[in-house]
This record gives C-alpha cells, structure tokens and sequence, in this order.
C-alpha cells in the first residue's frame, strides 16, 4: 500500500508540474516562466527576486510610470500583489495565479477600472423567466466558438463598461443563430446612450463606465430599435460622448430576453439552444487569473463583473486527481489576460456567483425586418 500511495504521488507531481508549465500555452521558455513558476514556490525567494519580476512585467505589458515616485509605488504594489497571487494561489490550486497586466494596480483600483464597483449587479424586478428545457439529451461538452457564434476577444480598456461587452456578446451570438452571420456590434452606443434603470432601483442605471446591468442593456435595444455594427460606431473606452445612434444603420435587433434559473442543469440546455449567455461573477480571483480551471475554496458572490458564457467542459485536475466540469468564459480585457482572454471556472456549486445571474437572448432575423 506505501508503494502504491509513493507512486500516486509522484505521479500527481509530475502532472501538477506539467499542469501549471503548460496550461498557458502563450508563455514558453526563458524567463518568462517566472511568470507562472513565482506562484508556487518559496515566499521569501520570489520577494527577493521581486525586481527581476517587475521588469519583465514592465516589458511584457509595455509598462512605463511618468516618475520616478511613480515607479517606486507601483513596484510596491506589484510586490503586495505578488503575495496576493500566491495567497490565491493556495486558495484555487486547480487554476495557475501569477502576474498579469493588472500586478501593478490595488485591488480597489482594478475595480473602479475594471468592474464599475458603484453598482451591484441583479436582476431588474420585473425580469423575465426563461422556460424550463428538457435536458436529458445535453452533450457532455459544448462550445459556441467552434460554432462561429463568438467574436475575437475584445478590450474594455480602464472603463468598468464590462456589462456592455457582455451584453453584445450574447446579442452577437443570437444574432448569428437568427441570420447565419457574425457581426460585431458597439459597445459604445450602449455607453454613450444607454441609461435604462431598474423601476425599483432608480439609482441603478446604467452609467457607462461606472457600470451597468446586462437586463436593462438588453431593454434598451429593445426599446432604441438594436444596435449598430462596431465598425459603425467605434468603442472609444469613456462615457463623455453624446449620443450618436444612427437607427438607419442597425445591425441587430432584440426579439426578448429573459433570465434563467440557477440550476446549472437549465443554465447549460440554454446555452446550447440559444447561443452565449450574459452572466455576472464576481471577479477577485480574476485579476491574478493566469490560466487552468479557477475553483476557489472560498468566493463571495455578490456580483461585480459582467461577462459571456461560450460553453462548457470537463478537464483532468492534476490537483485533485480527478476530472473537473467548467464553464468557458469570454471575458473583455484582451487576449493577453487568462487563456487568450479566456477564464474557466468551475462548475457545480455556484463558484464566485456565476450561476446567479443568467440572461439569454433573442434576435429579431433579417427577414423579417
């Protein structure tokens, strides 16, 4: 029985160490794999390398400070956020934390960039309920990007219009259900002309880069009639535009919306009927994210982040020794963040809220305009 325990062991060593060098594929060789390797070694070492790890951030991401105080703080924080990411790191052993391009900003800062942490994200009151779907003939694996419902990974920028890129995600996907087509649609027309509110919640509008809500985006397309082409109206990354909604040039249209249940069983037959779903999650172990299957011990789930739902799938845990269902998901802060801009996390007990809060969409076909 030792002998056998010895050998599992081993074993799950080498296919940790394998795991964590390997699950993102765009780091390779050199130094780079400091990247991933300062997560899952000694503390004490990697803070003593902390300078050699900055400037490899600073280079990798094209980071440059207009002082030299300016410099010295973001190293400090760079450093609070290399202990951050191993901390994370033993928090979510089946995903890989290391630095990203987010390893120089405080936790509060990325939120008010990145989250639009004014707001709580829910469901407006009057939302409504998706239809209960059989789900007894499920595929065990499904993924909307090998389908060409999903656009290339998109960029947000510093402005918290995540709720807006999750909310084109899900129409561009119904959309290409509805006329056989991928469009790329505008964020900025739903930042720059988008201020639907919950009725009970008249705080709660959508405001541009300090947040909004997938269900009243959804409204206001409804309402203002779809949403142009991205070509057409350009995402510049701030809400001090006025409105500059062209309803002749209307790529898309929203036929209804709804909300779907908790149940990750109804979550998954939705995905597969009606295209990528709009989802909030909560997003703290997001900033350290480099890559594998994040199944954080502990998450809050209240809600900060919006993002898109492409599919879903079960992969190898070299930590756990078994095999762990995900969810993929798209998320808006470009290729070089997660896998390719991608975040799998877990699936099966509501991990950071991501089961919560489901919206799916409808569009309107071409033909019948």
């Amino acid at each position: 029985m030792a002998h056998r325990f010895s050998l599992v062991f081993v074993l799950s060593i080498l296919l940790t160490t394998s795991f964590l060098l390997a699950v993102n594929g765009e780091i390779k060789g050199g130094d780079d794999d400091i990247l991933i390797r300062q997560v899952v070694g000694d503390e004490d070492h990697h803070m003593l390398n902390a300078e050699h790890h900055f400037t490899l951030f600073k280079k990798r991401f094209g980071k440059t400070y207009a002082s030299d105080e300016e410099h010295h703080y973001r190293f400090s924080v760079f450093k609070a956020n290399l202990r951050r990411a191993m901390r994370h790191q033993k928090l979510d052993p089946s995903a890989v934390h290391g630095v990203t391009q987010f390893s120089d900003m405080t936790p509060d800062e990325f939120s008010q960039k990145f989250l639009g942490v004014n707001r709580r994200l829910r469901f407006p009151s009057d939302a409504n309920k998706a239809p209960i779907l059989p789900t007894e003939d499920l595929p065990s694996d499904f993924d909307w990007r090998e389908h060409g419902a999903v656009t290339p990974v998109k960029n947000q920028g510093s402005c918290g219009s995540c709720w807006s890129f999750s909310t084109t995600g899900a129409l561009e996907g119904a959309n290409f259900l509805a006329t056989g087509k991928l469009v790329s649609l505008s964020e900025q027309q739903l930042v720059d002309c988008d201020h639907e509110c919950d009725p009970e919640e008249k705080d709660s509008c959508d405001s541009g880069c300090s947040g909004g809500l997938m269900n009243s985006a959804f409204e206001y397309t409804l309402k203002a009639g779809g949403l142009m082409r991205e070509e057409d109206y350009p995402y510049t990354g701030t809400d001090k535009a006025t409105c500059k909604f062209d309803n002749t040039k209307v790529a898309a249209k929203v036929a209804n919306f709804s909300v779907v249940s908790l149940d990750e069983e109804q979550i998954a037959a939705n995905l597969v009927k009606n295209g990528p779903l709009a989802v909030a999650i909560n997003a703290v172990f997001m900033q350290t994210y480099v890559g594998g299957v994040s199944c954080p011990y502990i998450c809050s789930k209240q809600l900060d982040h919006g993002v898109l739902l492409v599919g879903y799938g079960t992969g190898f845990s070299p930590i756990r020794m078994k095999e762990k269902p995900y969810w993929i998901i798209k998320n808006s802060w470009g290729e070089k963040w997660g896998e390719s801009g991608y975040y799998k996390i877990c699936r099966g007990r509501n991990v950071c809220g991501v089961d919560s809060m489901v919206s799916t969409v409808a569009a309107v076909s071409t033909s019948s305009w």
